[in-house]
């Protein structure tokens, strides 16, 4: 089953580069097959929000809300189980020194 792990990070803590732990997880899951891909993510303040409006396309600078924490990058992973899923998050957790979010996805392929 395929799975989302979301890493988050303070607004006060940015994240300029993913830590060297993080790297080896990644190389790890890579070895096994169960990593499917990955990603950090520029700053909330890069970003753009965009919506149709009145059958018009709007485009916004800055993030949806305010927030104490952002999304700072994901892994996307392809576990046996939630067993596995659940030990590859703390893995995650324990290589960015912070707590991570574990979804699975709506369709696995």
């Amino acid at each position: 089953m395929k799975y989302v792990v979301m890493i988050f990070r303070g607004n006060d803590q940015p994240w300029l580069e993913p830590p060297p732990a993080l790297a080896a997880v990644q190389a790890e899951l890579t070895a096994s097959g169960e990593l499917v891909g990955s990603e950090g993510l520029q700053p909330p303040a890069d970003g753009r929000i965009v919506q149709i409006r009145n059958g018009q396309q709007a485009v916004t600078d800055a993030p949806l809300r305010e927030s104490d924490a952002q999304l700072a990058g994901f892994l996307l992973i392809d576990a046996a189980d939630d067993e596995r899923a659940h030990a590859i998050a703390a893995q995650v957790s324990a290589a960015v020194g912070d707590r991570v979010e574990l979804r699975g996805t709506l369709v696995s392929s």
